[in-house]
């Protein structure tokens, strides 16, 4: 895996974070289909990966506010699991023109890295299943490879079993 240089207009705040991290990772770019509704899975099949290597970004309100959950698209995000792991009573998926103007990234292109309002966050434990992981590079169209152990470590996340299957 290699460090992409921005070329071609598609630096975003996530990868501008990762670079400056200096974060090795891999832009894959692919068209995203505007009638998708599942962005997630068109990545998946976009990119030829498999449904639980790529991960969704999504945002839920727990009692202390906002938070991240970051879960395989193959799934969905257990919202008692994830409110436990953030030592909350109960999570509930969050108003997403909210969550556009917390994140600065619009639904279906949110990524964990590169925010403007640092959330708490959780990723499934499932992430660590593999060596690189993908996930948005805030925008529609461009996923990021790589480690789950960085993506743990620039969110300051924590892992749980917070995703459910079906």
């Amino acid at each position: 895996m290699s460090k992409s240089k921005r070329t071609g207009g598609q630096g975003t705040p996530a990868t501008v974070a990762l670079t400056q991290a200096k974060v090795d990772f891999t832009l894959h770019p692919y068209e995203h289909d505007a009638d998708a509704q599942a962005y997630g899975e068109e990545a998946a099949d976009a990119l030829g990966v498999p449904y639980e290597q790529i991960f969704k970004t999504l945002v839920a309100e727990v009692e202390s506010g906002l938070a991240v959950a970051v879960v395989p698209v193959a799934g969905k995000l257990d919202l008692k699991a994830f409110a436990a792991a953030l030592k909350s009573k109960r999570a509930a998926m969050a108003d997403a023109t909210k969550v556009e103007r917390v994140t600065g990234y619009v639904v279906g292109g949110i990524s964990p890295l590169g925010q403007r309002k640092r959330l708490p966050t959780v990723i499934d434990a499932s992430a660590l299943d593999f060596a690189t992981i993908y996930f948005s590079a805030g925008r529609r169209g461009l996923q990021i490879e790589t480690a789950p152990s960085e993506l743990a470590r620039l969110t300051q996340a924590i892992t749980a079993p917070i995703g459910k299957t079906g």
